[in-house]
C-alpha cells in the first residue's frame, strides 16, 4: 500500500498499525511523538491497533516547550 510519511511517498504491506509505522521510520523518542494520520490525531493507547490504510497521510509531530523568559 502507498502512504505519505512525513511529506514522503512511502510503500508498505498492507495490515501495517501506527505503531508498527512508528517503529520501522525508526522515530527519535517516540514516547513523545503525536501521530495524525489525515489530519486526525491518533490517540498513543491505540497505536497498535489502529491499521494505517492505502492512501493515508501520516504526520509525526512533536510538541517543544519554551518560551519567553
Amino acid at each position: 500500500m502507498k502512504l505519505t510519511v512525513a511529506g514522503a511517498p512511502k510503500e508498505y504491506a498492507e495490515g501495517l498499525t501506527v505503531a508498527q509505522l512508528i517503529e520501522r521510520e525508526q522515530v527519535e523518542t517516540p514516547e513523545y511523538v503525536t501521530v495524525s494520520v489525515n489530519d486526525e490525531f491518533i490517540k498513543k493507547d491505540t497505536f497498535s491497533e489502529t491499521v494505517l490504510k492505502d492512501g493515508d497521510i501520516v504526520e509525526f509531530l512533536y510538541f517543544m516547550g519554551g518560551g519567553q523568559s
